[in-house]
């Protein structure tokens, strides 16, 4: 085959030459990845404890769960067997609405699976001839005659759609359509109810401090005190008010406590080095949250000491002590150089002289506060209402945990948050021109006219090699896409917590809200339009081409969509089989810590070393929701049986792969008690309005205009359900029914959770200390914390033991 052969209309013959082979060779690779992962893993979990393990070891939630077995395989049965009782009862109720998705998906798709290979498969074939992937019929011959509908493929010369002789098979689509519809919606409704059944049963039985507590924003000047706020709220008769926390500006207190860290951190470093410690990291394992007890001398100054940790013991050696540079005099051009330990050690006794004083003076107060009622009714009621008449004022919503709040923030004004918020927006903004810029080679490479004319030679070797062809156009587009896909969610993430948000709750599902903005806008819309497009600069002029015609837009998409199912084949593959097992390595956490062990020099240091890694669902909701909106759209085309087959093993992995780190490796706030389900349900509709959408531009590409147009009722219907769906189901996904509060479950297959619930007021799910003087409360911890002390053991306090 000659390049010139090649140089045809591009995307036809790219997607020709994507057939069976190139889409096994896919799948060997990521069963190879996928396989050689899985068995490392199985061979590394009982050896790395610590760290495949953390969740066990280190969170009191976790204690209950069945101890895993050594051997190879035994811990795959364990898992499974876990009910979601269970789940909830560790893991919470995040943890229960994430993994209430996979099984979503699963139902959802074994149902389309089913159908696809009994019915659409052998239907398609047999009009089509085509059992895998297939291009719609283009009349290249007469481009002049009818409608043309403009379609971005990189060519100059617009095609029509073909009129086949018989479309009475697409029948068969319309149907599909609306049955797969019906399905989605029906188990996305039962599954809805049996989560707001939970949720309801088991927040209204609780009466922490957090469901008793409420936000209060907007306050007025006149009413910005602690007395004033309580007359307010009691005056409306809505029930007792417990306590009342009015925040202030404690910047100053708040950047002393950050700096005297600093400090601490560094005079620990200076007495490591002078001492001569060799602290290794399983010394440190059992340290995670340091306490300090008032009225022991010596143990203040050695903590690991006072929980049973092994002690690196060492008397000063013949070694000079450690000095600091310190730089002085005009634009710092004299320098001088004094023990680090004694300068350091000045540096923490003054900031502890002048944080003891900013402790008990007086701060500005700020428009926000936190109001603890006696009861949940009370609360409840509260923020359910509309508590005063001016727009933006005294404002009441569910507050957040205490160990939850991001005090920085509650000091930022209303003004500077709108701005802060506005202006990550239009960063985001001029983001998405970003990312469409880059997405454009990475859809280039699926194009072998498009490596031609930018790499002639690599285009005439890749002819030669077809496996080496194959890679190319097939596998490392998608591994591109997944690592893009991995990559930036930590961009959105910074962007997320620099909104000034109160709660880190709300930062979480901002973070789930933006990355999936990033996966289904540029990674799907932007790809898949992109997809048909010969290079960056013919884009923008064939856009301006459609855009006059509304029409060619639907027809458009649909022609992109019909020729991308094989890229999406083979992304579904390589994240299921190849790239959802390296999940359970931790690789990440793996591969930097040889860099943060090298770099670790305190006790503290490596007791940070060995806490569990961080789960974070704003990182791994959003592409698992963009790939379940791929199979939804690609659910009745000839590839759907590929499509639902992968998707199905996809979400089996997944969900087996999460719940094994949810409950037993890696740690996870319960944030927002499941308010991430509302969010995943709006993006299921999503997926299914554009399924719709997409069938009725290729019904309509493959002549049968009569069947797309009996489409549109369904996609009335879509809409009408959004809304209906907003208004009945989201309040109780976000508030607790009055009904609900105090009463015992009256379900029974949701009883066992709620004798050891998972307890909103801890941190990470630890327990944590609940006097009212010093415990959980809702107060900025920098106020009342005892001060942070040296990890070390000063040479005066040393111990002669040696256990």
């Amino acid at each position: 085959m000659s390049l010139n052969a090649l140089k045809k209309p591009s995307w036809n013959d790219q997607f020709k030459s994507t057939n069976q082979r190139d889409f096994k060779i896919q799948v060997v690779i990521s069963l190879v990845f996928g396989l050689s992962a899985f068995l490392s893993f199985c061979v590394l979990r009982p050896r790395w404890t610590s760290l495949y393990h953390a969740r066990k070891k280190q969170s009191g939630a976790a204690s209950g769960l069945p101890d895993l077995p050594k051997s190879m395989f035994g811990w795959i049965p364990v898992i499974y067997k876990i009910t979601q009782e269970e789940v909830l009862a560790s893991a919470g109720l995040d943890a229960y609405a994430f993994l209430l998705f996979f099984r979503y998906a699963i139902k959802y798709l074994s149902v389309t699976l089913f159908f696809s290979l009994t019915i659409i498969l052998p239907v398609n074939y047999k009009f089509t001839g085509q059992p895998f992937f297939s291009e719609p019929p283009y009349n290249e011959t007469d481009p002049g005659e009818g409608y043309q509908p403009f379609f971005i493929d990189g060519s100059k010369n617009p095609k029509k759609p073909l009129l086949e002789k018989n479309t009475n098979y697409l029948w068969m689509y319309v149907v599909f359509v609306y049955f797969f519809t019906l399905v989605a919606i029906y188990l996305l409704v039962q599954d809805t109810q049996n989560m707001i059944r939970v949720r309801q049963a088991y927040m209204g039985t609780q009466s922490t401090i957090t469901d008793r507590t409420l936000r209060l924003s907007g306050i007025p000047k006149e009413m910005r005190s602690e007395e004033a706020i309580r007359d307010f709220i009691e005056g409306l008769a809505i029930g007792k008010v417990d306590s009342v926390m009015l925040c202030r500006n404690w910047r100053v207190l708040d950047d002393l406590m950050s700096k005297r860290m600093t400090y601490l951190r560094k005079l620990e470093a200076a007495w490591t080095e002078y001492l001569g410690h060799k602290h290794s990291a399983r010394h440190s394992r059992a340290r995670q949250r340091p306490r300090d007890t008032a009225g022991d001398e010596e143990e203040s100054g050695a903590l690991l000491s006072r929980l049973g940790v092994d002690e690196a013991h060492a008397m000063p050696a013949d070694r000079p002590r450690p000095s600091v540079t310190l730089r002085y005099g005009p634009l710092n051009i004299h320098s001088k150089k004094v023990d680090a330990i004694d300068y350091y050690e000045e540096k923490l006794r003054m900031a502890d002289e002048r944080i003891n004083a900013l402790r008990t003076a007086e701060f500005k107060p700020t428009p926000l506060a936190f109001v603890t009622m006696e009861s949940t009714a009370s609360c409840q009621m509260a923020v359910q209402a509309i508590l005063d008449p001016k727009p933006g004022q005294l404002l009441a919503t569910i507050a957040p945990p205490p160990a939850d709040v991001v005090w920085k923030n509650t000091y930022l004004s209303r003004n500077h948050r709108i701005i802060r918020s506005w202006g990550i927006m239009v960063f985001i903004g001029l983001l998405t021109v970003f990312w469409a810029a880059a997405v454009a080679p990475l859809a280039g490479l699926l194009s072998i006219e498009v490596i031609d004319e930018i790499l002639p030679g690599l285009a005439a070797a890749l002819e030669d090699h077809e496996i080496i062809r194959s890679l190319v156009q097939t596998g490392l587009p998608t591994l591109l896409f997944s690592l893009l896909a991995l990559s930036v969610p930590y961009l959105y993430d910074w962007l997320s917590n620099q909104q000034g948000m109160t709660s880190q709750g709300d930062v979480e599902l901002s973070v789930i809200s933006k990355n999936f903005f990033f996966t289904f806008f540029n990674l799907f819309i932007v790809f898949t339009i992109w997809g048909s497009a010969t290079n960056f600069y013919e884009f923008w002029q064939d856009l301006r081409d459609i855009l006059r015609d509304t029409a060619g837009i639907a027809y458009a998409v649909a022609k992109a969509l019909e020729q991308l199912s094989p890229f999406y084949v083979n992304l579904i593959v390589l994240q299921g089989l190849g790239l959802f097992p390296f999940r359970l390595l931790e690789v990440g956490s793996v591969a930097l810590y040889p860099f943060y062990l090298i770099g670790a020099k305190t006790p503290r240091d490596y007791a940070e070393l060995a806490q569990a890694p961080i789960f974070s669902y704003g990182f791994y909701l959003p592409q698992t929701m963009l790939i379940f909106i791929i199979c939804i759209v690609y659910s009745v085309l000839p590839s759907s049986w590929l499509v639902t087959l992968f998707g199905l093993v996809y979400f089996i992995i997944g969900g087996f792969i999460h719940k094994y780190q949810l409950l037993y490796a890696m740690e996870h706030r319960q944030h927002s008690t499941g308010l991430a389900w509302p969010m995943i349900c709006n993006r299921i509709i999503t997926g299914l309005v554009l399924f719709q959408v997409a069938m009725t531009g290729i019904l309509a590409l493959r002549g049968a205009l009569t069947a797309s147009v009996l489409l549109s009722p369904l996609l009335a219907f879509s809409i009408w359900f959004t809304v209906y769906f907003q208004r009945t189901y989201l309040p109780l996904m976000k508030f607790i029914a009055l009904r609900s509060i105090d009463r015992p479950p009256t379900t029974p297959n949701i009883a066992t959770p709620f004798e050891s619930p998972w307890d909103r007021d801890t941190d990470y799910g630890r327990t944590v200390d609940t006097h009212p003087d010093t415990g959980l409360r809702y107060i900025n911890p920098n106020l009342v914390q005892p001060l942070e002390t040296l990890w070390i053991r000063k040479p005066g306090n040393h111990r002669t033991d040696d256990s």
